[in-house]
């Protein structure tokens, strides 16, 4: 558990610092905090796109005040509120880090930086694997009734366009 909590305050130590010696050093506590909350939140949301892959369900229409999706996102406010926000805890982490030989501090921060990268490319694979699946079921965007209507809705939109240019070049018939 221990060491848990050491790779999650490096974490932060590594998002801390890069806002930190970027162009603008201004609220990095809160940018480190809430990128590692968007990176959570990416994270909970592939494996929702997994799970209904896996499984064949559809989520529906998910809303944040679902419970699947509002508990999640309450308990990472609360941990992040205790681990961060309450306590200065991470400052002295902070310190133990930057004490870091150079060389490992470098090679743990690719560590870092290609789990943040695969994070994110993970959440993106998930979404295209979930609309490949829709495409091939022909479900969701791709439903049969949802395309006629959107086409029905663009041919009306290029007939009252068609309109308003004759009435502008004076064109009637």
């Amino acid at each position: 558990m221990k060491s848990i909590k050491r790779i999650y305050y490096y974490f932060y130590y590594k998002l801390y610092n890069h806002y930190e010696n970027n162009g603008t050093p201004f609220w990095s506590d809160f940018k480190a905090n809430a990128s590692i909350g968007a990176l959570e939140i990416w994270l909970i949301l592939s494996i929702l796109n997994y799970f209904t892959l896996i499984t064949g369900k559809t989520t529906g229409e998910l809303t944040i005040w679902q419970p699947s999706i509002l508990i999640p996102i309450i308990l990472l406010f609360i941990l992040h509120y205790f681990v961060f926000i309450a306590t200065d805890i991470w400052k002295e982490y902070n310190r133990e880090f930057n004490l870091l030989p150079e060389e490992k501090n470098k090679r743990n921060g690719i560590v870092i930086w290609g789990i943040i990268i695969l994070i994110i490319i993970n959440t993106v694979f998930s979404y295209y694997l979930l609309f490949e699946r829709a495409k091939r079921n022909k479900t969701g965007p791709y439903d049969p009734e949802i395309v006629a209507q959107e086409k029905r809705e663009d041919s009306l939109q290029k007939a009252v366009q068609v309109e308003n240019l004759k009435k502008i070049y004076g064109k009637e018939k």
